[in-house]
């Protein structure tokens, strides 16, 4: 799931007790807030701030985002694919993949009249929580998507959820059923979705639709090159680390980012971007640096990153491959003897993987 910076820190020196949790949250807060456009996120998650919004600014209480959620929820009205069978009264269809990141078509569809009746989707989950799944249903009237009415949860990794929404068709009928669009997404993780759909027509009856699973898929992410002793000394050549995707799933990723984070604190001292050296290979011209941004709220620098081709839409089964060089400055601070750090690869404002990749400076040099 995308994290959030949830506090803020006003001391210019973190305690490094602090330092990875604050490090991981701050790095992907601010790399995937500066990705590239593609398919949104979850409206109602909304993404984060630029890497240069300071910490009470409006930008960072969720200004920015609002034209990346306007656009999400106000896209092409979709056509609802029809489901089940003409003898089926109500009927639920969902893909049997659902790509982590990406929103992921389904719906119901009625043939039988309804007025003020309800539909309720009984959705469980195994391997990611149902807090991390969004589901939308297209509003033909307001065209939009809007989120589905969810019950709140009580547990911190809930497995079970309950999303309803009303639904008037009085003219629905076999002859002429009505489909209703909806649109899913997994924030999370991978593991296994299950959604038992029933509809109250509002006149005493409910209609049941067979339960339907699939499985929350992303790209196989693979780090070589790294370890966890892994150290950098200053005014070295620094350390290779090779960042593999595959798109196993399904679906072409149509916005695939890669980024780098960064935060190293020591006693009077914090890391910043001219105390590191990020390159990155290029199929076309090599080793090429990459300019690290500060963070606006803590202590810590991001990178954008693009795939060695360049390329920025993932097929399935295609690869992209992310090589970069990490080095110390000379000049780093003293007192700073390890950082916490790693990449992060995503689609849109979302990412679906992260991995640390924390490094030793040694005292001396």
């Amino acid at each position: 799931m995308t994290f959030k910076v949830a506090q803020r820190r006003s001391s210019a020196v973190r305690k490094a007790t602090v330092r990875t949790a604050a490090a991981l949250a701050a790095g992907l807060a601010l790399v995937m807030g500066t990705a590239a456009p593609g398919q949104a996120a979850a409206t109602s998650a909304g993404g984060a701030a630029p890497a240069t919004a300071g910490c009470d600014t409006p930008d960072r209480a969720g200004a920015a985002s609002a034209a990346p959620a306007w656009a999400a929820a106000h896209q092409p009205a979709p056509v609802p694919a029809l489901t089940g069978t003409a003898a089926q009264s109500f009927a639920y269809g969902m893909p049997g993949q659902l790509p982590i990141g990406l929103w992921s078509e389904s719906g119901v569809t009625l043939r039988t009249p309804v007025t003020k009746g309800t539909v309720r989707l009984d959705v469980a989950s195994k391997g990611f929580s149902t807090d991390s799944l969004t589901v939308q249903r297209y509003e033909p009237r307001d065209r939009r998507w809007v989120d589905l009415d969810t019950k709140p949860s009580s547990e911190s990794f809930p497995t079970r959820g309950v999303l309803t929404f009303p639904v008037t068709a009085p003219d629905a009928s076999p002859q002429h059923p009505v489909g209703i669009a909806l649109r899913l997404q997994d924030l999370d993780r991978p593991g296994t979705l299950t959604v038992a759909a029933s509809l109250d027509d509002g006149r005493g009856h409910t209609y049941r639709a067979p339960a339907r699973s699939a499985e929350a898929t992303r790209p196989k992410v693979t780090v070589s090159g790294w370890d966890k002793g892994a150290t950098l000394r200053r005014g070295g050549t620094g350390r290779v680390v090779t960042v593999t995707v595959k798109n196993t799933t399904d679906r072409a990723y149509p916005a695939l980012n890669g980024s780098y984070f960064a935060y190293g604190a020591g006693g009077s001292h914090v890391l910043t971007p001219k105390d590191l050296t990020l390159s990155q290979y290029r199929s076309d011209r090599g080793w090429v640096g990459v300019p690290l941004v500060a963070g606006g709220c803590d202590p810590g620098m991001s990178a954008a990153l693009l795939p060695t081709t360049g390329k920025r839409v993932l097929a399935p089964g295609e690869t992209a491959v992310y090589r970069l060089k990490v080095a110390v400055a000379r000049t780093a601070p003293r007192d700073v003897t390890r950082a916490d750090a790693g990449i992060s690869v995503g689609n849109g404002d979302a990412s679906f993987h992260s991995q640390q990749l924390p490094f030793t400076i040694p005292q001396g040099r």
